[in-house]
Protein backbone atom coordinates (compact mmCIF):
# COMPACT_ATOMS: atom_id res chain seq x y z
CA UNK A 1 0.00 0.00 0.00
CA UNK A 2 3.00 2.16 0.38
CA UNK A 3 2.55 2.96 -3.62
CA UNK A 4 -0.66 5.41 -2.67
CA UNK A 5 1.46 8.01 -1.65
CA UNK A 6 2.19 8.30 -5.53
CA UNK A 7 -0.89 10.32 -5.28
CA UNK A 8 -0.52 12.13 -2.67
CA UNK A 9 -0.37 15.26 -4.65
CA UNK A 10 -3.65 14.18 -6.65
CA UNK A 11 -5.77 14.22 -3.88
CA UNK A 12 -4.38 16.97 -2.02
CA UNK A 13 -5.38 18.76 -4.64
CA UNK A 14 -8.43 17.52 -4.85
CA UNK A 15 -8.97 18.63 -0.82
CA UNK A 16 -7.68 21.86 -2.03
CA UNK A 17 -9.78 22.72 -4.74
CA UNK A 18 -12.93 22.18 -2.84
CA UNK A 19 -11.93 24.97 -0.25
CA UNK A 20 -9.65 27.24 -2.37
CA UNK A 21 -9.12 29.16 -6.14
CA UNK A 22 -7.40 26.15 -8.91
CA UNK A 23 -4.14 27.98 -8.70
CA UNK A 24 -3.74 27.69 -5.09
CA UNK A 25 -4.58 23.78 -5.63
CA UNK A 26 -2.69 23.28 -8.52
CA UNK A 27 0.72 24.99 -6.67
CA UNK A 28 -0.45 22.36 -3.88
CA UNK A 29 -0.06 19.46 -5.95
CA UNK A 30 2.58 20.73 -7.75
CA UNK A 31 4.80 21.57 -4.44
CA UNK A 32 3.67 17.82 -3.41
CA UNK A 33 4.59 16.22 -6.27
CA UNK A 34 8.21 17.87 -6.51
CA UNK A 35 8.84 17.01 -2.33
CA UNK A 36 7.68 13.73 -3.33
CA UNK A 37 10.31 13.16 -6.24
CA UNK A 38 12.47 14.66 -4.28
CA UNK A 39 12.45 12.35 -1.14
CA UNK A 40 12.17 9.49 -3.53
CA UNK A 41 15.17 9.70 -5.43
CA UNK A 42 17.02 11.20 -2.12
CA UNK A 43 15.69 7.18 -1.04
CA UNK A 44 17.41 5.84 -4.01
CA UNK A 45 14.21 4.72 -5.51
CA UNK A 46 14.68 4.06 -9.29
CA UNK A 47 12.63 5.58 -12.03
CA UNK A 48 10.44 2.78 -13.08
CA UNK A 49 8.96 3.43 -9.57
CA UNK A 50 8.38 6.91 -9.97
CA UNK A 51 6.03 7.51 -12.83
CA UNK A 52 3.34 8.62 -11.24
CA UNK A 53 5.11 11.12 -9.42
CA UNK A 54 6.67 12.33 -12.55
CA UNK A 55 3.14 12.71 -14.27
CA UNK A 56 2.07 14.88 -11.41
CA UNK A 57 4.90 17.34 -11.42
CA UNK A 58 4.24 17.40 -14.94
CA UNK A 59 0.85 18.09 -14.80
CA UNK A 60 0.88 20.65 -12.33
CA UNK A 61 3.59 22.76 -13.12
CA UNK A 62 1.40 23.17 -16.35
CA UNK A 63 -1.74 23.51 -14.63
CA UNK A 64 -0.03 25.73 -12.20
CA UNK A 65 1.36 28.10 -14.89
CA UNK A 66 -1.95 28.03 -16.90
CA UNK A 67 -4.04 28.78 -14.15
CA UNK A 68 -1.47 31.64 -12.64
CA UNK A 69 -1.93 33.22 -16.35
CA UNK A 70 -5.18 32.92 -16.83
CA UNK A 71 -7.14 32.93 -13.35
CA UNK A 72 -10.37 33.49 -15.27
CA UNK A 73 -10.18 30.36 -17.66
CA UNK A 74 -13.15 28.80 -18.02
CA UNK A 75 -10.79 25.53 -17.90
CA UNK A 76 -11.00 25.81 -13.85
CA UNK A 77 -14.40 24.08 -14.05
CA UNK A 78 -13.03 21.53 -15.06
CA UNK A 79 -9.57 20.57 -13.16
CA UNK A 80 -11.45 17.83 -11.17
CA UNK A 81 -11.84 15.98 -14.30
CA UNK A 82 -8.47 16.86 -16.16
CA UNK A 83 -6.22 15.03 -13.48
CA UNK A 84 -8.41 11.85 -13.92
CA UNK A 85 -7.43 12.16 -17.77
CA UNK A 86 -4.61 13.38 -17.00
CA UNK A 87 -3.98 10.56 -15.30
CA UNK A 88 -5.87 8.32 -17.53
CA UNK A 89 -2.99 9.43 -20.40
CA UNK A 90 -0.39 8.85 -18.18
CA UNK A 91 -1.56 4.88 -17.13
CA UNK A 92 -2.77 3.87 -21.17
CA UNK A 93 0.57 5.30 -22.34
CA UNK A 94 2.83 3.29 -20.13
CA UNK A 95 0.82 0.53 -21.53
CA UNK A 96 1.53 1.74 -25.18
CA UNK A 97 5.04 1.58 -24.34
CA UNK A 98 5.20 -1.96 -23.10
CA UNK A 99 5.95 -0.13 -19.88
CA UNK A 100 3.01 -0.25 -16.93
CA UNK A 101 3.35 1.92 -14.39
CA UNK A 102 2.15 -0.74 -11.56
CA UNK A 103 5.58 -2.61 -13.11
CA UNK A 104 8.12 -0.42 -11.18
CA UNK A 105 6.11 -0.24 -8.00
CA UNK A 106 5.48 -4.05 -8.04
CA UNK A 107 9.04 -5.17 -8.41
CA UNK A 108 10.03 -3.04 -5.41
CA UNK A 109 7.50 -5.58 -3.51
CA UNK A 110 8.27 -8.97 -5.18
CA UNK A 111 11.39 -11.03 -5.04
CA UNK A 112 13.65 -10.09 -8.49
CA UNK A 113 13.51 -14.10 -9.98
CA UNK A 114 9.84 -13.25 -10.75
CA UNK A 115 10.54 -10.27 -12.28
CA UNK A 116 11.06 -12.00 -15.91
CA UNK A 117 7.68 -14.04 -14.77
CA UNK A 118 5.40 -13.88 -17.69
CA UNK A 119 2.65 -13.84 -15.02
CA UNK A 120 3.80 -11.27 -13.32
CA UNK A 121 4.11 -8.93 -16.22
CA UNK A 122 0.66 -9.76 -17.20
CA UNK A 123 -0.65 -8.87 -13.94
CA UNK A 124 0.61 -5.94 -14.06
CA UNK A 125 -0.49 -5.36 -17.29
CA UNK A 126 -4.05 -5.92 -16.17
CA UNK A 127 -3.82 -3.91 -13.10
CA UNK A 128 -2.69 -0.77 -15.12
CA UNK A 129 -5.52 -1.40 -17.54
CA UNK A 130 -7.85 -1.25 -14.53
CA UNK A 131 -6.10 1.56 -13.64
CA UNK A 132 -6.95 3.22 -16.96
CA UNK A 133 -10.22 1.87 -17.31
CA UNK A 134 -10.77 3.97 -14.06
CA UNK A 135 -9.26 7.33 -14.82
CA UNK A 136 -11.02 7.24 -18.43
CA UNK A 137 -14.18 6.33 -17.16
CA UNK A 138 -14.35 8.82 -14.08
CA UNK A 139 -12.42 11.74 -16.15
CA UNK A 140 -15.15 11.27 -18.78
CA UNK A 141 -18.27 11.08 -15.81
CA UNK A 142 -16.54 14.22 -14.24
CA UNK A 143 -16.12 16.16 -17.64
CA UNK A 144 -20.34 15.45 -18.07
CA UNK A 145 -21.01 16.05 -14.26
CA UNK A 146 -19.25 19.30 -14.16
CA UNK A 147 -20.72 20.78 -17.92
CA UNK A 148 -24.45 19.39 -16.82
CA UNK A 149 -24.80 19.27 -13.27
CA UNK A 150 -21.93 21.97 -11.74
CA UNK A 151 -23.02 22.06 -8.61
CA UNK A 152 -23.75 18.21 -7.81
CA UNK A 153 -20.76 17.73 -5.60
CA UNK A 154 -21.57 14.67 -3.89
CA UNK A 155 -22.12 12.88 -7.32
CA UNK A 156 -18.57 14.26 -8.18
CA UNK A 157 -17.09 13.10 -4.89
CA UNK A 158 -18.33 9.53 -5.41
CA UNK A 159 -17.08 9.61 -8.48
CA UNK A 160 -13.80 10.18 -7.25
CA UNK A 161 -13.76 7.99 -4.58
CA UNK A 162 -15.16 4.90 -6.50
CA UNK A 163 -12.82 6.19 -9.72
CA UNK A 164 -9.67 5.39 -7.13
CA UNK A 165 -10.94 2.46 -4.65
CA UNK A 166 -12.22 0.21 -7.43
CA UNK A 167 -8.63 0.24 -8.64
CA UNK A 168 -7.21 0.40 -5.28
CA UNK A 169 -9.16 -2.78 -4.02
CA UNK A 170 -8.51 -4.39 -7.40
CA UNK A 171 -4.61 -3.87 -7.49
CA UNK A 172 -4.65 -5.28 -4.25
CA UNK A 173 -6.84 -8.39 -4.53
CA UNK A 174 -6.07 -9.79 -7.74
CA UNK A 175 -2.61 -10.85 -6.76
CA UNK A 176 -3.53 -12.63 -4.54
CA UNK A 177 -6.13 -14.51 -6.75
CA UNK A 178 -3.39 -15.24 -8.91
CA UNK A 179 -0.68 -16.42 -6.18
CA UNK A 180 -3.87 -18.70 -4.90
CA UNK A 181 -4.27 -20.23 -8.49
CA UNK A 182 -0.78 -20.99 -8.94
CA UNK A 183 -0.53 -22.30 -5.61
CA UNK A 184 -3.72 -24.67 -6.18
CA UNK A 185 -2.56 -25.76 -9.78
CA UNK A 186 1.21 -26.74 -8.50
Amino acid sequence: MSYLKSFLPWIAFAVVATQFDWRWSGLTGLVLAAGLLFLARREGRKADTLIIEWSALAFFALLTVVAFSFPAAPLKTYTGALTDAWLALTAWGSLALGRPFTLGIARTMTPPELWENPVFKRVNVLITLVWAASFTVTGLAGVALLHYAPHATVPLIVLKVLGFAVPVVFTIRYPRTVRARARKAA
